[in-house]
């Protein structure tokens, strides 16, 4: 089971993925030769949207049995800070419906969750876009894909997640709603509630580019304005989730030239919170009408 794909490097969207996949492959080999026996590249890496300054690179790593988590944490502890995260399933994972699963280890911000909780998004991104970089062809597998149970997952999450941060973001001196002020609260508000919009209009999993652009073909000239300045902050790959990204959005109302279509970052939250209040509204209704 375990295959390297020939050439897979140069497969990748960009030669900083294949440097860390690369690197990921090294350690993880030497700290436990065999184990990884499937690699697979999803999201930004494999939608084709990846940018180098702010995305990380989301990967599902395939072992025989269940890997042992003081394993994972050494490989992870000597990967450091590298933007890569993933998930850790066995092969028999992959044929069933995550909701019946339970927690698998998974490696965020450097460091590993040994209780992650996995979601169908998934599977069918794996399914149907995943980049091979060790292992089977995602279609020589057996991967659990029901596209009721993504609609469902999506519905919920609506509220399970982005309501929530919406109300939180809201609050103008909370963390978020400072947040909001910066270029990446901007994208991933707008992108996210707009990707989860396109999955519940065509059953299918976007990008966070094409879910802006999904966007603006569906929604009225009124949120046009956001969702282009959601698009140009995610083309600048500049909107980061840290304090510089923040100061770097406002430098696009306060620098010279300016940049952005807002004449103040209060203004471009306001449309911002707005544009994701419409959407989990205009998503909820699509799948009710289902």
């Amino acid at each position: 089971m375990r295959r390297i794909v020939a050439g897979w490097a140069a497969m990748t969207p960009h030669p900083k993925i294949a440097a860390i996949v690369e690197t990921y492959l090294i350690l993880a080999d030497a700290e436990a030769p065999g184990l990884v026996e499937g690699l697979y590249l999803e999201g930004s890496a494999a939608l084709g949207d990846y940018r180098p300054g702010t995305s990380d690179v989301d990967f599902v790593a395939v072992t025989a049995d269940p890997p042992p988590a003081e394993v994972l944490e050494r490989i992870h502890t000597k990967l450091g800070a590298h933007p890569l995260e993933g998930v850790y399933l066995t092969w028999d994972d992959l044929g069933h419906d995550p909701a019946g699963l339970g927690e698998r280890p998974q490696a965020r911000a450097g460091r590993l969750d040994r209780r992650g909780t996995l979601n169908p998004v998934t599977w069918h991104t794996l399914a149907r876009h995943g980049l091979t970089c060790r292992g089977p062809e995602p279609e020589e597998l057996k991967i659990w894909n029901d596209p009721s149970a993504l609609a469902a997952w999506t519905d919920r999450d609506l509220d399970l997640y982005w309501r929530r941060l919406l109300t939180r973001a809201a609050r103008p001196l909370s963390p978020w709603g400072l947040t909001c002020l910066g270029g990446y609260g901007a994208v991933w508000l707008v992108t996210g509630v707009a990707r989860l919009h396109y999955t519940l209009a065509t059953g299918e999993i976007t990008s966070k580019t094409e879910a802006g652009r999904h966007a603006l073909e569906v929604f009225p000239e009124r949120w046009h304005r956001v969702v282009n300045e959601a698009l140009r902050l995610r083309e600048e790959d500049t909107a980061t989730p840290t304090v510089a990204g923040v100061l770097s959005g406002l430098g696009d109302h306060f620098g010279t030239p300016r940049r952005s279509l807002y004449g103040s970052p209060f203004e471009r939250r306001r449309d911002v919170l707005d544009f994701a209040d419409h959407t989990i509204t205009a998503a909820h209704k699509l799948y009710h009408n289902r």
